[in-house]
């Protein structure tokens, strides 16, 4: 039963912030990209004061999967290097912190333009 109510919470967070860029898509000018961005930052400035940390335990992937997971996961890495390696962190945080992410994105998209079969926009 554990499972199903960590499913329903991660689906439930995960469902709000993409209802949010929904939201801001149809009701704004913001192009698709800047909403992206501030979803970044957005988890970057959460996760910096300390907010975000118990929506990640609470709701699990629902928080780590979306986009202001990533940047909680930014400062969390940058958080643990400075802790470790002094003010050298503050460079070398966020590149080992998102490597992972980034090199999974840049693969997949790899593994896809092999399969797709891209058209010309009209």
């Amino acid at each position: 039963m554990d499972i199903v109510m960590d499913l329903l919470k991660a689906f439930f967070v995960g469902g709000l912030i993409c209802l949010i860029g929904q939201i801001l898509i149809d009701l704004t000018k913001l192009t698709p990209g800047k909403i992206l961005v501030g979803f970044v930052v957005l988890g970057v400035f959460l996760g910096a004061v300390g907010a975000y940390e118990p929506i990640e335990k609470w709701a699990g992937a629902g928080a780590t999967v979306p986009l202001t997971g990533f940047g909680y996961a930014l400062v969390r890495g940058t958080k643990e290097i400075i802790d470790r390696d002094g003010l050298l962190g503050v460079i070398t945080g966020p590149m080992a912190a998102g490597a992972a992410g980034i090199m999974a994105a840049v693969l997949s998209g790899l593994l896809v333009s092999f399969i797709a079969k891209p058209k010309e926009k009209q």
